[in-house]
Order: C-alpha cells, then structure tokens, then sequence
C-alpha cells in the first residue's frame, strides 16, 4: 500500500494511504494521473495521490453492486453498532484527522478539533440510533383493504465533497447513506482528499464490509463526470459550487435520471434590528464571515443593519477589527487564530472581488489587502454602504468579505435579504420574539437563527432553497433523501365457500 507520512500536531507522525479505496483495498489508479495536494500555509506540495479516471469508477460501482445485496439485507440495529465504532475510531484519531484538515485546507486545527470533529462524531452516533428505526405505515384502503409502507435503500449511491470542512461534510453523507443500507462512493475534493484516505482507513478497520464504501480522489471533469452520469449510480449528493451543480444535474438527466441532492452556494444576510443586543450581533456578524476565513458556503456575508445604529454599529465593527491582534500563520499551529485560504486561486478570488470594490469606490471599512507572500493568507475586510446592486454584495466570494449595508423599516430588509440567487441560511437580531417570527416567515432560506449564526447539529436539517439547491444534509429530513417508499396493497378476500 503506497503511503505517505506527514508530521501532524505535538509532531505526530501520520501514514497517509496514497491510492484508491475499493472493495475495502488501497489500489492504484487505472491511469498514471495523479493529484498534488498544496499546504496552503505554506504554498508547498504536501503529497501527491492517485487520480480516479472514469474506468475506477466503473471498478467501484461494479463492487459496490456485488455488496449491496447483503449490505441492504444486514440488519439496521447492526449497521448502526458499524456506524457507532467508526464513531469511536474518529475519536480516537481525532488529532490525526484534525492534523490532516489543516495541512491540506488551511482549516485551523483548533477549529477541526472543536467543531468538525465533534459534528461528525455526533452525526454518526445520531444516524446510528436511527439504523434501525427506518419505518413506514399502516394504510386503510377504500372497500376494506389495507396496507404498508415502507423504505428500501436507493442502492449505489455516490456523493461528491468539497474541500471547506472534507470530513464533516463526508460524514454529513456518508451517515444517513449508510445507516439506511446503501452503498456508497465518495470523491473527495482534489484539494483535500487526504483526510477522507485516513477515514477510510478507519472505515475498514470499524469492519464495514467491502464494497459497502469507496473514496475515490479525482478531478472534477473525470472522476466527478463519471459518477453523475454514471447509469448504475442511484443518487448522487454534492456539495459545491452552482456552477458545478447544473453539470450534474444536465449529466443525471442524460443519463439515467438518478436522484440528486444539491447544497450549493450563499449568500447569507443577517439582519441587525435597532432593538437587538448590540455585543451580541457585532460577535456572531463578525464570527459569521471570519470562521475559517468565511470560506463556509452559510457565511454571512451581507449585514444589513437598521439605520438608528447603523453608524454606531460601524464604528464599533470597526473597533473590535483593530483592536483584535489575530496570530497568524500556520492552520496546524494550536495557537493560530487565523490561518490560510485554500488555495492560491482562492486567495485570487477573493482579491479580485476586493480590487472591483475599491475601484469602483465602495468604502472600506477596514481591511482588503494579502498578508505576507509565504502562503495564501488575506486580511478581515469589510466594506461600508454597499450598493444592492454591487457585484460584492450579489455573488458568492467565499472569503473574509463582509458587505454593510443599513435598513429602515422590517419590510424593507425581508426585500432586501430576498433579494438574492440563494437561499441558504440567514440571520435575524431582535429582541422583540413577534418581529423575529414575522421576519423568520418572510425570508426564504433553507435556514434562519434568531440571536445568532448558523446553529449546526445533527438532528437539525441543513440545506437551501432557490439557487442555492434542494435536498438536505443532517436531521430526520436526510433519511428521506436516501429511500425510496414502496408501498404495499392488499385485497382481503371473503372465505372460500365451503365444499360440499
């Protein structure tokens, strides 16, 4: 097995399998494409790992259908104590995980250890109590018949992951997959594949069986390709760009129709009432587009705040920027508070969208330069008095952006938070209980926090409206989205005449 050992946090050593994951094997690529990984702290190659062409995917699918019949046939009670010991196994290698996160994605190893971590760990434990709860119903049918229903797994299924928090939004999927007795194929994103070769590492020793799971790196144009038009995969589930989500949806309606669930982008508002606590908003509006650099697709990168506080609300936006002393540099480093973008075309992205702003006069609140050259690192910016209308203020930057803008009346920023391709998750400040339900009914968003960012558990759903997709990752809603209902009828016939 072709490995790779990179020093992690305390100086761990970590051995990193370098190949594919099928039929519970590490095997090598068809082809000799292969993958660079970057550490983004540092712009250097970290690894290089093999690449899945559309011929590993057929190789996957083929052993992920011989599994399935025994896997959809395993009872629900034992699959859940599967799910359970991969949850104990993450627990275990939480560090080394956590370790691979930031040497391959710039996440802080501070915040993998506190939330990706725990979040996977929970969603595994809260899927596996579910394992062997998938029921359906009793039916009266009209003239005395009666009949059930229930869920059957969709079959092999596959899910395509990006590279802002890898594990946990792997395990987002790969739990209720699972847990409801399918198969699945997971592509990691091309930039972060190396922690989702330590799961499966983990996933063989748990002792799923094989072929119930394959992780397969690749690029987009092959790997991702050929899983969405594949004709024997069933549903595919993608977390990722809206770009990239209409490619899959064409591919699937090209090819065999195969269910879809999209979590795309946003283009979060948080609405600050004049009536709110003030520290309370200033904290979660800054912690809504600066955790993990706002690179997070629920960021919450338009603040629309109400006009009485509006210039109060600046000036001590402002404050807490200049008067917070960030220790920047290395994600893995316990004691970084900010660390790297992903890549370099990220760190250019997010610059573009900063140099459109200055040029075309928005106010700079502070912020909007490249720290140092070592790495990808970009400063906190936040621009004032932000047109509706700017480019910053309509699309995605995925970034530490903030765009400000001030309000009047409630219905004026129900318009404005509307006013948007996406509808992923919002943020509302008040104290006043009536005008946060009103507010909450009229914003179309797949989720609203009162008092808040972007509350994450398991048992919560989590997913968009509008352009920013369908489908939902996490809470009851997921299991859902990998069953199909079969319903059965029956005729109750009268007894037999008796013979004579």
């Amino acid at each position: 097995m072709a490995t790779v050992t990179l020093t992690g946090v305390k100086g761990r050593q970590i051995q990193v399998p370098t190949t594919l994951f099928i039929n519970n094997e590490f095997t090598p690529a068809s082809t000799t494409e292969t993958l660079t990984i970057e550490n983004p702290s540092t712009g250097t190659p970290l690894a290089t790992v093999s690449s899945a062409s559309p011929a590993d995917v057929d190789r996957a699918v083929h052993c992920a259908t011989q599994a399935l019949p025994a896997w959809k046939a395993t009872p629900g009670a034992i699959r859940g104590t599967l799910l359970h010991k991969l949850a104990d196994l993450i627990e275990r290698d939480a560090e080394d995980l956590a370790s691979l996160e930031a040497l391959e994605g710039g996440l802080l190893y501070t915040d993998s250890m506190n939330m990706s971590m725990p979040q996977s760990i929970s969603t595994l434990r809260y899927y596996a109590g579910w394992a062997d709860k998938i029921d359906g119903k009793t039916l009266h049918l009209p003239d005395g018949g009666v009949g059930y229903t229930f869920r059957e797994p969709l079959g092999v299924c596959a899910a395509i992951v990006p590279w802002n928090a890898p594990l946990m939004i792997t395990i987002w999927k790969l739990a209720p997959a699972l847990a409801t007795g399918n198969c699945l194929i997971i592509k990691p994103s091309e930039l972060t594949p190396l922690s989702a070769l330590k799961l499966a590492l983990l996933i063989r020793e748990a002792g799923f069986p094989a072929g119930t799971v394959a992780i397969l790196p690749g690029d987009g144009p092959k790997a991702g390709n050929a899983l969405s038009s594949h004709p024997d995969i069933r549903k595919l589930s993608f977390t990722g760009s809206t770009v990239a989500g209409r490619a899959i949806l064409h591919a699937s309606a090209s090819s065999n129709l195969k269910q879809i669930s999209l979590e795309l982008g946003g283009k979060g508002p948080s609405i600050v009432f004049s009536d709110c606590d003030l520290a309370n908003a200033l904290l979660w509006t800054r912690i809504g587009i600066t955790a993990n650099n706002g690179q997070i697709c629920a960021a919450g990168s338009r603040i629309y705040v109400q006009r009485g506080i509006y210039d109060k609300f600046l000036a001590e936006y402002a404050r807490l920027s200049k008067e917070e002393k960030p220790v920047i540099g290395d994600a893995l480093d316990e004691k970084t508070t900010k660390g790297p973008v992903s890549s370099a075309a990220q760190l250019q992205k997010i610059l573009g969208y900063v140099e459109e702003g200055k040029k075309r006069g928005v106010r700079v609140l502070f912020g909007g330069e490249r720290i140092g050259e070592k790495g990808y690192f970009v400063q906190n910016t936040a621009f004032a008095d932000v047109g509706q209308g700017e480019k910053m203020m309509r699309e995605e930057i995925f970034g530490p952006v903030a765009c400000i803008a001030p309000f009047d009346t409630e219905e004026e920023a129900i318009a404005l938070a509307n006013d948007s391709a996406h509808g992923l998750s919002s943020a509302i400040f008040t104290n006043d209980a009536n005008r946060a339900h009103r507010v909450t009914a009229g914003i179309e968003s797949g989720q609203v926090t009162v008092n808040a960012w972007s509350m994450l558990a398991a048992n919560a759903p989590f997913g968009g409206v509008k352009e920013s997709g369908f489908g939902r990752d996490m809470g009851e809603e997921a299991l859902e989205g990998w069953t199909t209902v079969k319903v059965v009828k029956y005729n109750i016939l009268p007894p037999a005449a008796a013979k004579l």
